[in-house]
């Protein structure tokens, strides 16, 4: 079965960096668009960045543009997001998605997978 798997979440201060990883199993992970989305208590899930198939293309939350980097190695299954300078705002829950649809325009609603999710807490 499907699997996406993220790791490198955790305990940061402000100002800080963290690199999120997501395995991804069971699926062509080429064919497939990756987002990375973030939940903090209290609130909805919503997207912080995405990219596409070949990785050529990505686009980012306006409240990440700048600060957070997506990318992908298809050889290895795995996308990352590349966070700098965090602030306790980007707390939160972090999950990576899989999208058959190839566009970096993808929505919570249209990803086919979903992995457990990474806790990742900026503290002030």
């Amino acid at each position: 079965q499907v699997k996406l798997v993220e790791s490198g979440g955790g305990l940061v201060q402000a100002g800080g960096s963290l690199r999120l990883s997501c395995a991804a199993s069971g699926l062509t992970f080429g064919r497939f668009a990756m987002g990375w989305f973030r939940q903090a208590p209290g609130k909805e899930r919503e997207f912080a960045a995405a990219i596409s198939r070949t990785g050529g293309t990505t686009r980012y939350a306006d409240s990440v543009k700048g600060q957070f980097t997506i990318s992908r190695d298809n050889a290895k299954n795995t996308v990352y997001l590349q966070m700098n300078s965090l602030r306790p705002e980007d707390t939160g829950v972090y999950y990576c998605a899989a999208a058959s649809r190839d566009s970096v325009s993808i929505t919570r609603h249209e990803c086919d997978y979903w992995g457990q999710g990474t806790q990742v807490t900026v503290s002030s």
